[in-house]
């Protein structure tokens, strides 16, 4: 086809780009196989770092095969010094070595609109990084990062205390701000205490509410209807991603979290029902896959 085909004149423009550093799912729900879908979907070109092979299905992981730091470093300066990227999501790291060379590397070519999804737990409840894993998270890559974003269980590790309601997850996000991160966001879709904030903040039965705590200490809640369905293998993943994506096409933060929540509770209404376990969300949602 060339451009002046159907009558109309193709406009070409240049695309974003996203890299995704971050472990492989063999079952293409989570980790880097849900980034690139995600990112397709929002139409940025993504790129990937591996930190780790993973064997895993929607059932749980059956084994982990980390990337070495060299070759991980390796990866990213091909990355940098050809198709330099917009934005940067750091996913699953499986140990101290491999963070700091993120880090070192993210350093030496200045990357901008960082996103860390400090993966540690499986959906299936396995083990994905080691005991110190958190503290070097801490110690190389919060100051990085434009946003932080921990579920319920990764925020409890961080702020070192149990979250069972929404003033909780307040107290987390700014007890992780306090370690040095910059923005954070505390992911609480499976929440279910509902109870009013110290500020007088009210919540609805039936909705998932994240709390973004943004770098200027304001709080963002963002509200989305809860859906009711097993199939969450990648959510985190998911959700990360779409910010990286709108934050690499000019988006200010907080339009890019809302936006990402949309994303991800759209793909989970449109559940794919794949899958013995907790099965992938819909990243293509969006397009009619309905073969006629």
């Amino acid at each position: 086809m060339n451009r002046e085909q159907g009558g109309e004149a193709m406009s070409i423009k240049s695309m974003k780009s996203v890299v995704t550093i971050a472990g492989s799912d063999s079952s293409g729900g989570a980790g880097i196989q849900a980034d690139l879908k995600t990112m397709t979907a929002l139409g940025v070109f993504g790129q990937s770092a591996i930190t780790a092979l993973t064997a895993q299905n929607t059932m749980g992981v059956l084994g982990v095969e980390e990337t070495t730091p060299d070759f991980l470093a390796l990866q990213i300066k091909a990355i940098f010094e050809d198709i330099r990227p917009d934005a940067v999501k750091v996913g699953m790291v499986a140990n101290p070595a491999l963070i700091k060379t993120i880090a070192e590397s993210l350093r030496m070519f200045e990357a901008q609109n960082i996103v860390l999804d400090p993966v540690m737990i499986a959906t299936s409840g396995a083990s994905l990084a080691s005991d110190d894993v958190a503290q070097a998270l801490v110690d190389d890559l919060f100051s990085l990062a434009t946003v932080v974003t921990p579920n319920l269980s990764e925020a409890e590790v961080f702020s070192g205390f149990a979250i069972e309601k929404p003033q909780d997850m307040v107290n987390a996000a700014h007890a992780i701000r306090d370690l040095g991160a910059r923005a954070v966001l505390v992911k609480g879709g499976h929440l279910e205490n509902t109870e009013s904030t110290e500020k007088g903040d009210v919540f609805e039965p039936g909705h998932a509410y994240d709390l973004l705590l943004a770098e200027d200490g304001t709080e963002f809640w963002l509200r989305e209807p809860r859906i009711e369905t097993k199939n969450t293998h990648g959510t985190g993943c998911t959700l990360s991603s779409a910010i990286a994506c709108y934050l690499a096409q000019g988006c200010e933060l907080v339009d890019a979290v809302k936006r990402a929540k949309y994303y991800l509770t759209q793909a989970l209404a449109h559940d794919l029902q794949l899958g013995k376990g907790n099965g992938p969300v819909n990243h293509i949602w969006h397009l009619d896959t309905t073969v006629s």
